[in-house]
């Protein structure tokens, strides 16, 4: 959800600035613009507009050399997404440039205490930092005007500020939205996401809160980091581990097929992670983290919460220990009444999901242990838990959660495992017949493209499923509603004849999952109910349950392990319907891969 780079050094900055912008688009967006110091015109230049960035790349002319520059994506929050509310903003002066992620909350009081008499733009809290610090620097250096400005902020920030009196200078300051620091022998580059920096940056350097930058290009290109009390800090030095070749779609031609087909490489390579001499499991400092603790709380949200519905499942059945699962969002502000002897796990494949923050800023000061589990271990939340587990997805790129929903499912399935002595079943073994069994549907998948053109045909559809297919049945609902637009529910096949039914209509498709033995009379019944309806039905099951009139028949795995593998073919359908209308599969309308406002 919204993306920032900038750039100083030896390169072009508008290359490196634009590449960077091209790679965070999976995040989600609605508009963009660069910011730059033209050595011609001795001036810094602003091109901004609503769209993608291939068009801010083709609309613009990038042909005089440059070294400095700051660029965003933005994803409206205050003020539509048009060409005045598109970073960079300047301030009334011209003399600031800022970009902008996160939300100021107090923007309005700001405005009216300091800012009267001066006209303001744009609809955005963004231009409102940019005349603060233009405001302060009238009576002191631009350095303390930004801190100054940074000490009245409220709210999340990742800001990357540029001055006209001082052009060899990238300010940057962060404060709950994420920002890092990427170095090379060529220059810095800042970003907001590990991805902008892959092919420029031999290193990167994560930045805590309220930590004010200062990187200059001064012969070598160097950064300073400071604390909010204006005292030099270190920041921690990684290795990029990220190649382009990683991020690219490797021949497919789109990344959400892509992630689709690498979700069986996805659960082999968790085996390996996870397996210590011969045994599957987590680590003791995790296991400890559960001793004695009567319930488990995980929280999440979309995705990662049908994630932790099946995490639930887990724990109930294999760990024997009460779980409940709430909305991040909700649980932020509306918690209930807890148990005092619990864990909470918090799942999120980025690691910085705002309304997670929340919670966990809430959870700390009740001092109960917190688990994150996450694609991302470097992330804000998995660094300020107690704990975190990664679940090794590799990249994602599509916004819609393919393969990171598989991993959070299957780790946790390890994490439930482990909390328990009696062992149900061998779960490497059944872990490495589950991806064999992945490959197989995934191999089907042009059969699973000509039912889609063949059933779905309406503007709204139902999944349904009972147990543990209930859970697949929310997750399966929200991929297709989240790519191909289309009103989709997921239900309890026992709960369509409480209402529901109601909607039900002549080639309305219902699509049933079914992977276990003591429903699955249950939900053929309600399969009936629809079809004397007139509902399209589309049923998938596994052989220990399959009639040889079903749709999608999948190999039999054990029970537990079902949702990992009929989650598969909803992927692909949600995939193969958004490509016969010819929407942007990778990059839906209105939404974010990494949800970084609450």
């Amino acid at each position: 959800m919204c993306g920032i780079v900038g750039y100083i050094g030896e390169l072009k900055a508008t290359d490196v600035i634009l590449n960077g912008l091209k790679k965070l688009e999976y995040r989600g967006y609605d508009s963009c613009g660069i910011s730059f110091f033209n050595k011609k015109q001795n001036s810094f230049i602003t091109y901004k507009t609503p769209g993608r960035v291939d068009l801010l790349i083709n609309s613009f002319d990038y042909h005089e050399d440059n070294f400095i520059g700051i660029g965003h994506t933005r994803w409206a929050t205050h003020g539509a997404p048009n060409q005045v509310n598109s970073h960079p903003h300047s301030s009334s002066s011209k003399r600031f440039i800022v970009v902008h992620n996160g939300v100021i909350d107090n923007y309005k009081e700001l405005t009216s205490r300091y800012l009267e008499g001066i006209t303001l733009i744009s609809e955005t809290d963004t231009e409102v930092i940019a005349n603060l610090i233009d405001l302060f620097s009238l009576t002191m250096s631009a350095e303390e005007a930004i801190r100054k400005t940074l000490s009245l902020l409220e709210g999340s920030y990742a800001l990357l500020i540029m001055d006209n009196k001082n052009i060899d200078t990238i300010y940057a300051a962060k404060n709950k939205s994420p920002l890092l620091i990427g170095s090379s022998d060529k220059g810095i580059t800042l970003a907001s996401d590990l991805m902008a920096l892959v092919g420029n940056s031999e290193f990167y350097y994560l930045i805590e809160d309220k930590t004010f930058i200062v990187a200059k290009k001064n012969g070598k290109c160097t950064f300073n980091a400071y604390d909010i009390i204006g005292k030099e800090v270190k920041l921690a030095k990684h290795k990029m581990d990220l190649a382009d070749n990683e991020i690219d779609k490797g021949g497919y031609e789109h990344f959400m097929l892509k992630e689709i087909s690498e979700q069986p490489a996805v659960i082999r390579r968790i085996i390996t992670k996870y397996l210590v001499n011969g045994k599957i499991g987590v680590n003791k400092k995790t296991l400890d983290m559960f001793k004695d603790k009567k319930r488990i709380y995980i929280i999440a949200a979309g995705t990662s919460m049908h994630a932790g519905f099946i995490g639930k499942y887990y724990f109930e059945n294999i760990s024997k220990i009460p779980t409940e699962v709430f909305i991040a969002s909700e649980f932020a502000y509306n918690p209930p009444l807890l148990e005092k002897d619990a864990i909470f796990i918090l799942i999120s494949q980025s690691g910085e999901t705002a309304d997670l923050r929340a919670c966990l800023v809430n959870l700390k000061k009740l001092n109960y242990p917190v688990l994150t589990i996450t694609n991302v271990i470097t992330s804000t939340l998995a660094r300020e838990a107690n704990h975190a587990l990664e679940i090794y997805a590799g990249p994602e790129i599509a916004v819609a959660s393919t393969k990171a929903y598989v991993a959070q499912v299957t780790v946790l399935a390890i994490l439930a495992d482990s909390l328990t002595e009696e062992k149900p079943f061998d779960l490497a073994f059944e872990l490495s017949k589950l991806s064999v069994a992945m490959e197989a549907i995934i191999d089907q998948k042009d059969y699973i493209e000509a039912l889609v053109h063949k059933r779905l045909k309406k503007r709204n559809c139902f999944y349904i499923g009972r147990g543990i297919d209930y859970y697949t049945s929310l997750e399966a609902a929200l991929k297709l509603k989240e790519i191909s637009y289309i009103q989709t529910e997921g239900f309890a096949a026992g709960e369509l004849k409480h209402g529901t039914i109601a909607l039900i209509e002549k080639d309305v498709p219902v699509i049933a999952i079914i992977t276990q033995k003591q429903i699955n009379h249950n939900t053929r019944s309600n399969i009936q109910e629809v079809r004397s309806r007139g509902a399209k039905t589309i049923i998938i099951s596994t052989e220990n349950v399959a009639d040889s009139a079903d749709d999608i028949i999948l190999s039999s795995v054990h029970e537990y392990l079902s949702p990992l593998l009929s989650v598969v073919p909803t992927q692909l359908i949600a995939y193969f319907k958004a490509k016969e209308l010819k929407l942007d599969i990778d990059k839906p309308r209105n939404l974010a891969k990494s949800v970084t406002v609450e």
